[in-house]
């Protein structure tokens, strides 16, 4: 499937719009163990909270393509990533991926 973030695709015709598709994931967020990555990139090594960010961004963006493929879409485009905190005091991160499910000749 292809996704993209501009509202067209160079090249190709749009023959159908499905609408507005989207996924989410819910992480913790440690403050703790966000200020030792932190540190951790400071002197050297890969962040396992950054990771698991960045995998949290991908699961919202899988997803997002699930839901557009059951639609029968074949990409999704315009799409837009956006991360918040959630909970009583920020202790969680929501990553949202929401785009336009469509099908491209």
């Amino acid at each position: 499937m292809l996704v993209t973030t501009t509202p067209i695709i160079e090249g190709k015709r749009i023959i159908r719009y499905y609408g507005i598709v989207s996924g989410e994931t819910i992480i913790g967020a440690n403050v703790f163990r966000d200020f030792l990555a932190g540190i951790r990139d400071f002197v050297g090594g890969r962040s396992g909270a950054y990771e698991e960010v960045r995998q949290a961004k991908d699961t919202a963006i899988r997803e997002m393509e699930e839901q557009a493929a059951r639609l029968g879409a074949n990409a999704v485009i315009g799409v837009d990533l956006d991360y918040e905190t959630v909970g009583g005091s920020g202790s969680m991160l929501m990553v949202t991926a929401t785009g336009t499910a469509v099908t491209i000749e």
